[in-house]
C-alpha cells in the first residue's frame, strides 16, 4: 500500500512588507512630520497664536550662533550630561552585576531600589523641590552638616547643578541598574567555575569576565543615558526654573523658554533642531566608535 505524500509545510520566513505599514504610518505621522515642521518653523517668524508663520531666511541661525545665552545653554548641556554619565553609569553597573546573584532579600531590596523608576519625573521633582526647600524642607536642618548653613543649595549655580544631577541618578539608576542585572545574568556560569578553579579573585573576575560581557550593555546604557539627559527638562523646570539667574538653563529649558514664554516660535525651533541634529550625532558616534553596530552575542559558539 503506498503512503501518501506528506504534505509541503507552510514556508516560514519574515513576514511581509504590509506588517509594517502601521509602524512606519506611526513613525511618520508622528516623528518624521513633527520634525519636518520644526525644521520649516526654524527659518521662519511666528508667535505661536493666531498670525500665521511668516518665513525669514536664516535669521534665527544667524542669531543662534551669535547668542551668548545659547552657548552658556550648551555647556551647561555637556557638564549635566558628564556628570550624569559618570555618576550614574558605575553605581547602576555594580547594582546590576549585585542584583543578579543569589543574595539573601536580594528580591525585596531591588524592588525597593527600583520604586523611583515608576514614579513620574513631575511627582518626583516636586517632592525634592520641597525637601531641598531652605524654609521648610529637610535641607535646612541637614545643610549645616555640609557647609550650608542657610540650606539654599538650590541658591547657587553649582549647587542646583549638583542638585539637578543627584535628582536625575536617583530617578534613573534604577531602569540602568534593570539594564545591566539582564545582561550579568546572560553570562554563562561556566565562565566564573573556570576562573574560580584558576584562583581568580571576584574582583579578577568582575574585571576579567563581568565587564568585558557586558560591553554592548555598557553601550546601550551609555547611549540611553547621553540622549536622556541631553533631552532633559520636567525636573529643571521644577526644580530651579533654569536659575538661579541662567545657571541651570540648559538647551531643552531654554527652547521652552524661547517658545512658552517669549513666544518666539521660530528661535525655539532652531534651538530644536540643533538639539535633535547633536543627540542624534553622540548616539550614532558612539555606536560607531564601540563597534556595537557589528555586535555579536556574547553567548556565540556555546
Amino acid at each position: 500500500m503506498k503512503q501518501a505524500a506528506p504534505t509541503a509545510s507552510p514556508r516560514v520566513g519574515r513576514p511581509g512588507i504590509a506588517w509594517a505599514v502601521p509602524g512606519v504610518l506611526f513613525f511618520v505621522l508622528f516623528a518624521v512630520g513633527p520634525m519636518a515642521l520644526v525644521v520649516y518653523l526654524s527659518f521662519t517668524n511666528w508667535d505661536g497664536l493666531g498670525s500665521f508663520p511668516s518665513v525669514s531666511g536664516t535669521g534665527n541661525w544667524e542669531r543662534l550662533w551669535n547668542d551668548p545665552t545659547m552657548r552658556q545653554a550648551v555647556w551647561l548641556s555637556i557638564v549635566l550630561t558628564a556628570a550624569s554619565w559618570l555618576i550614574q553609569t558605575p553605581i547602576a553597573l555594580l547594582l546590576g552585576v549585585w542584583a543578579a546573584g543569589r543574595q539573601k532579600a536580594r528580591a525585596v531590596l531591588s524592588a525597593i531600589f527600583f520604586l523611583p523608576l515608576l514614579a513620574s519625573s513631575v511627582a518626583l521633582a516636586l517632592l525634592w523641590k520641597s525637601l531641598l526647600d531652605p524654609n521648610f524642607g529637610l535641607i535646612s536642618e541637614i545643610g549645616p552638616w555640609f557647609g550650608l548653613e542657610d540650606g539654599n543649595l538650590l541658591g547657587t549655580g553649582r549647587g542646583a547643578m549638583a542638585a539637578i544631577a543627584f535628582v536625575a541618578a536617583w530617578q534613573f539608576i534604577p531602569f540602568h541598574t534593570l539594564l545591566y542585572q539582564g545582561g550579568a545574568r546572560q553570562i554563562p556560569k561556566s565562565f566564573y567555575e573556570a576562573a574560580s578553579i584558576d584562583g581568580a579573585s571576584t574582583v579578577r573576575q568582575f574585571f576579567s569576565i563581568t565587564l568585558p560581557q557586558l560591553r554592548n550593555t555598557i553601550v546601550t546604557s551609555s547611549v540611553l543615558m547621553v540622549v536622556g539627559a541631553l533631552t532633559f527638562f520636567d525636573t529643571v523646570l521644577i526644580l530651579t526654573e533654569g536659575g538661579p539667574g541662567t545657571d541651570t538653563t540648559i538647551v531643552p529649558y531654554l527652547m521652552y523658554e524661547t517658545g512658552f514664554q517669549a513666544y518666539d516660535m521660530g528661535y525655539a525651533s532652531a534651538i530644536a533642531t540643533v538639539l535633535v541634529v547633536v543627540a542624534t550625532a553622540i548616539s550614532l558616534l558612539m555606536v560607531r566608535i564601540s563597534g556595537f553596530s557589528a555586535m555579536r552575542s556574547t553567548r556565540e559558539g556555546m
